[in-house]
């Protein structure tokens, strides 16, 4: 690939507060990120068509597998000098930290991990307001994964598969070292969203003293309300899908936000069903904060998430 490349990639996990990190990131003068968030270049192959999957919906159309075409997403980054891009995929597909390490082997590297569980119920709840889930529950939904992954559905949902972070940070551990990888808690950014994404300037060598509008609050999570609100403002509303086409980005991301808020409800996830699911992980977690030097005792309380 010719031209500026990123010098920093934003690499996950899926419904974990990356979208509202990359928004806040991109804010500072010295931080380039395109418009495009998830281009997903190094999730496939190089210059070969994104894979087709099944599942209601499913498409990876908007993956930009084309290295030249991936090189023009950063043109305009000018003398910004940190420069970079946000793909969930990156940390669950194997075979992507070895393609960053070949093309960018100097990347510095952020990761946003949130509780397997809530992290999984988010995934569904996020799928259910789009009409793409059509398990009557997330019980039934976490049963159907296994048949779902052999029969080739999208990753978001591989409820279950996508919360194995230990294996999945371990490959970016071996390829670029500690010392450039940040990891940060789901909860943290939700508690202290500056105190998040100052530490992330300061890990990508960019002013840490900028404070970004940290009212922009992209992909609320919720399932539609029931009634007008839902009707008229919901994601897959004739308005929401009419101004998508017509405003720009950042005001479409803006107005959207402020239609989230009225139109979807928060769900919590089953307490009973969340407990089981979290002594699934529970294992994985103790060797994940062993790994990382971080304290993830908190996501073994009984306390339950929301979508």
């Amino acid at each position: 690939m010719t031209g500026r490349l990123p010098n920093f990639l934003l690499i996950g996990a899926a419904k974990s507060g990356t979208t509202a990190l990359w928004a806040f990131l991109r804010q500072h003068p010295d931080v380039f990120m395109p418009d495009q968030k998830e281009p997903h270049h190094f999730a496939f192959p190089p210059d070969q068509p994104a894979p087709l999957f099944a599942g209601p919906g499913a498409t990876m159309h908007e993956a930009v597998t084309d290295r030249r075409a991936y090189a023009t997403l950063f043109a305009d980054a000018g003398d910004a000098s940190a420069v970079g891009e946000a793909s969930a995929l990156y940390l669950y597909l194997p075979d992507a930290a070895e393609r960053i390490a070949t093309s960018l082997p100097d990347a510095r590297l952020v990761a946003v991990l949130r509780q397997p569980a809530d992290r999984a119920f988010s995934s569904y709840a996020h799928l259910k307001r789009q009409g793409r889930e059509p398990a009557s529950s997330f019980e039934d939904a976490l049963a159907l994964e296994p048949e779902r992954i052999r029969d080739g559905w999208g990753f978001l949902w591989r409820y279950r598969d996508l919360g194995h972070y230990a294996s999945q940070l371990r490959r970016y551990l071996d390829r670029f070292g500690a010392e450039r990888l940040l990891v940060h808690r789901y909860d943290d950014l939700v508690a202290d969203p500056l105190s998040v994404v100052r530490r992330t300037y300061a890990h990508l060598g960019v002013d840490p003293t900028f404070v970004p509008d940290l009212t922009m609050r992209p992909n609320v999570g919720g399932i539609p309300r029931p009634g007008w609100r839902g009707r008229l403002l919901g994601r897959q509303s004739p308005m929401r899908r009419l101004t998508g086409r017509l405003l720009p980005a950042p005001m479409r991301r803006r107005l959207g936000a402020t239609a989230d808020r009225h139109a979807l409800r928060r769900e919590a996830i089953d307490p009973d069903v969340r407990r089981r699911l979290t002594r699934e992980f529970e294992a994985e977690i103790g060797v994940l904060g062993a790994m990382l030097d971080l304290d993830f005792s908190g996501w073994l309380s009984k306390d339950g998430g929301q979508s």
